[in-house]
């Protein structure tokens, strides 16, 4: 979200001092490991990757699977051997396999075919089947989808954002951290998002509790087709109400609010959050849908099930970098090549994941069953289920976050201790959105959450 100019937050700031009953802005525990881990995070370790996975000729879903040197079956050995050499610098910090599923029968894969991810776990402490995730995508594509032999570079869509799932997997390793985080590179992406359905079920069928999930698809270009060339912003995608919302929630919701508040959202403002606070010039644009106009990535699948995840990408496309067989008409280079990503952006998007994933696996886990009482009443109260002890440790107490409900991001909070209720008096319901999060006792926060089950991270 855009930072406003310093003229005009002065004169909102007047605004909301003399308009919000002595509210102030959110307060926050600047955290030195952040910002540490947004340093860590290196634009030649980037581009050393993307120019492997280049180096593979085509990633096709439905290339060659038996050569060690191009193909989609030596782009994955490459993945996961990577991954492997990062969990033996940690001392087997990382659980790191395959997850195959055979296809057939599809529009795009007719014929069985074996789609196999990378998968590499990070194990939290004390909350072990709490999970945050980053993803990226193995496959790549030219202008017909069905094209297996051509060459297809995908140095950009999205050799990207498997190098930024590496880089953050390399420089987190070296921390530990009370939830679990996912290092996902998925396949089948260009054929149907058949690697992301597979990791997304399987997660469910195995009881994760996953509280967010980051899919990285396109994060290194930075000149336009509208001629734009910036290396500042980034946009995060983020649905509205879940897609798994039942009549009867649908209903409340129509009365209560929520449609601006799924835990998607909220996802999204808590790294929009994290951009401002750790990541030096870099503005995020949140973006209130699913994906761009009509297209889709690697989050819908977790979206599909219920769970919190949002696309981080570039802000200005190139639409003959996309999707292209390799050519030049009249004077237009077309094609995914190394010539069109910026390895320093793609450096800076994935710092942004690091410490979003950081932070959240460091923070206690979102406050459960947040609800909300104050119909016809001067003040406002919330209520939410105290958090296990033994699964958090770090906690230190929980803190309400509130906003008018035309505001895009949170502008006042309150911190109340460990406790599972409280009221703000005077503070009128019909007035603001609300939500909770909760607080380590080294300052880390979850994202806020929505009352009602219109917010709800789960359990």
């Amino acid at each position: 979200m855009k930072r406003l100019p310093i003229a005009t937050l002065s004169l909102a700031l007047c605004f909301l001092s003399t308009h919000s009953q002595g509210q102030t802005a959110p307060s926050y525990q600047d955290q030195a490991k952040l910002h540490d881990i947004a340093k860590k995070v290196s634009a030649k370790r980037i581009e050393h990757d993307i120019r492997t996975l280049v180096g593979f000729g085509t990633r096709h879903t439905l290339s060659d699977t038996q050569s060690e040197t191009q193909g989609i079956g030596a782009a994955r050995r490459w993945i996961k051997g990577e991954f492997e050499a990062i969990s033996k610098a940690c001392n087997g910090c990382l659980e790191v396999y395959y997850q195959a599923e055979t296809i057939s029968g599809e529009p795009r894969i007719p014929n069985a075919t074996e789609v196999v991810s990378v998968i590499a776990v990070q194990r939290g402490n004390h909350d072990p089947d709490r999970y945050v995730m980053m993803s990226g995508d193995i496959d790549s594509r030219v202008s017909d989808v069905m094209d297996t032999t051509s060459i297809s570079p995908g140095a950009n869509d999205n050799a990207s954002g498997i190098a930024g799932t590496l880089e953050a997997a390399r420089v987190l390793s070296q921390y530990q951290f009370s939830g679990s985080i996912v290092y996902a590179a998925l396949a089948g992406e260009e054929q149907g998002l058949f690697g992301g359905k597979i990791l997304a079920q399987q997660a469910q069928k195995d009881g994760w509790r996953i509280k967010a999930v980051l899919n990285n698809d396109m994060i290194g270009n930075i000149e336009g087709i509208n001629g734009v060339i910036n290396n500042t912003t980034a946009r995060i995608f983020a649905e509205g109400t879940r897609q798994t919302e039942t009549p009867e929630e649908a209903r409340t919701r129509r009365f209560t609010g929520g449609e601006v508040d799924s835990p998607s959202r909220n996802l999204a403002r808590y790294i929009d959050w994290m951009a401002d606070r750790y990541i030096p010039n870099l503005d995020t644009m949140v973006i209130y849908r699913l994906d761009r106009f009509g297209r889709g990535g690697h989050h819908r699948p977790f979206n599909d099930l219920g769970y919190p995840g949002v696309r981080i990408m570039e802000t200005n496309e190139n639409y003959h970098r996309q999707h292209q067989d390799l050519r030049t008409e009249n004077g237009i280079e077309y094609g995914d090549t190394i010539a069109g990503v910026n390895f320093a952006y793609a450096a800076k998007l994935t710092a942004l994941n690091a410490v979003s994933l950081a932070g959240m696996a460091w923070a206690p886990s979102p406050p459960a069953n947040v609800q909300i009482q104050g119909a016809v009443q001067p003040s406002t109260s919330l209520n939410w289920d105290a958090l296990s002890a033994e699964q958090n440790p770090q906690l230190k107490g929980y803190k309400i976050y509130w906003r008018y409900t035309d505001a895009p991001q949170w502008q006042f909070s309150r911190y109340v201790g460990n406790v599972n209720k409280y009221t703000l008096e005077n503070v009128v319901i019909d007035n603001y959105f609300f939500g909770v999060a909760s607080v380590s006792k080294d300052g880390a926060e979850s994202p806020v959450v929505f009352p009602g089950a219109a917010g709800a991270f789960g359990e």
